[in-house]
């Protein structure tokens, strides 16, 4: 006989253990092994007040934020809901089941305020890079970077060519405060000479530029990874504007800072052609010992089939270039100009031939049509360029190329499985803080996945 259950039926005592019910196999229980946080509530008293209500532990809103990077849970909002109903996200965090869930409100308030004064992401970070090093992922033989476009927080349709003039009430945002305190550096401000075309008043360090997937140009900022290529374990992460030379000199501040840090400089560095300038390569070969696995940014070649500068013979010995015909190009044709010789303004030398030379040659119509004789630019890094070059034809060139697929392998899982897509935090800061937390959580996926690929026997 079957009826409606009249009354709830409640027991009178419970027995329930979190710890039972998180599946073995559960992501967060590997990643809770390799994530030690036992420091960070030294690191951060300086910023508790010790009058006031109770303050929130602060492990708790770390392992809060990185369950919610793990998960592409960028919400706080959200967050705090999923952690006080998920008992994974529970037993994670180290909440029983009567233990309160912070609120949103004061979440973020706590997240912004002392822990971005603490510059506490970048040492989360650091201490999971120090035990990806110690579990032996990091080889430290071969690095690779480059750097991918992420959106703003910020109306593609507001904007205009300056701040000046804005209301009292924008200026006092804190990502313009943070904008135009940030305008002397080459990260976001000092990088280019060029005046943005549209800067955006929520967030004016934002760069207007446009991608080739995307197809319409956004405001955006640039996510720059330096990675280890045995494991694809990002080494560092900078937060810079979405252009060429900020991520060039992010690469060399990320390069310098994992010596510091970690004391270890690669023995090559592979990237694109963005990486490929001659000052770039100067910098690797001479200033880092470091091989260039980089495509050398070369616009030598010319339009009209004239003869290119891969055409004439260097001789490093006389300092002198032969053309095809056998003629010589030489930077100075007397000893008094040679003596009176000052560095290149924009850094390259010119070598030029005789005039009589080239007027009687029966090639100057394929060499120099439009001139009395031909010059011949060389930068004064070509040392460096040459050595790239010679790099380029070997087999492990190739190789290096290979590996360069790993950063854009991080990106994609970054934005599809992550969702970081587009940042919700503005200004230079809340970027640099988004990029870090999401590195910090693929860095401990990452860990997590060879500890169970080490864990299954082999077949076989």
């Amino acid at each position: 006989m079957m009826g409606d259950r009249q009354v709830m039926q409640e027991g009178l005592f419970y027995e329930f253990s979190i710890e039972r019910h998180v599946p073995e196999d559960h992501l967060l229980r590997f990643i809770d092994q390799f994530l030690d946080l036992e420091d960070i509530r030294v690191q951060l008293k300086p910023y508790y007040s010790t009058t006031g209500r109770p303050s929130i532990d602060p492990e708790l809103m770390i392992r809060m934020l990185i369950a919610g990077y793990c998960f592409g849970i960028r919400s706080e909002r959200r967050l705090c809901e999923e952690v006080h109903l998920n008992l994974a996200y529970r037993w994670f965090c180290k909440l029983g089941l009567n233990d309160p869930v912070p609120d949103h409100s004061t979440f973020s308030k706590n997240r912004h305020g002392r822990f971005r004064e603490s510059d506490l992401f970048r040492r989360v970070f650091e201490q999971v890079l120090a035990r990806c090093i110690a579990e032996g992922a990091v080889g430290g033989y071969a690095f690779a970077t480059d750097a991918s476009v992420v959106q703003a927080n910020a109306n593609r349709q507001e904007g205009g060519r300056g701040v000046d003039g804005l209301p009292d009430e924008v200026m006092q945002r804190r990502a313009v405060r943070e904008y135009i305190a940030t305008l002397d550096e080459a990260a976001f401000g000092g990088a280019s000479d060029v005046t943005p075309k549209f800067l955006s008043p929520v967030d004016p360090a934002a760069r207007w530029t446009r991608t080739a997937r995307s197809g319409q140009a956004r405001y955006s900022y640039s996510t720059n990874y330096l990675i280890d290529c045995e494991n694809a374990i990002i080494m560092d992460v900078e937060a810079t504007t979405a252009i060429r030379q900020a991520e060039v000199h992010a690469t060399r501040k990320m390069i310098d800072r994992v010596k510091e840090q970690c004391g270890i400089t690669p023995h090559r560095l592979s990237g694109d052609t963005a990486y490929g300038s001659a000052e770039m390569l100067d910098w690797l070969v001479n200033k880092r010992g470091i091989e260039p696995h980089i495509p050398v940014f070369d616009k030598s070649g010319r339009k009209n089939g004239s003869f290119a500068r891969s055409d004439f013979i260097y001789n490093e010995e006389t300092d002198r270039y032969v053309c095809p015909s056998g003629k010589e190009l030489r930077r100075y044709w007397s000893k008094g100009r040679a003596a009176k010789s000052q560095p290149p303004k924009d850094g390259s030398y010119r070598y030029r031939a005789r005039k009589d030379d080239c007027s009687r040659c029966d090639l100057k119509p394929k060499c120099c049509p439009n001139g009395p004789m031909r010059k011949v630019p060389r930068s004064i890094h070509e040392p460096a360029r040459d050595t790239a070059r010679k790099i380029m034809l070997s087999d492990a060139y190739l190789i290096s190329r290979r590996e360069r697929k790993k950063v854009e392998m991080l990106f994609a899982h970054l934005k599809r499985i992550l969702k970081m897509d587009r940042l919700r935090l503005h200004g230079p800061t809340g970027a640099n803080d988004e990029f870090l937390l999401a590195a910090t959580a693929q860095n401990l996926r990452k860990l997590a996945k060879l500890h169970i690929q080490s864990a299954i026997p082999a077949t076989g």
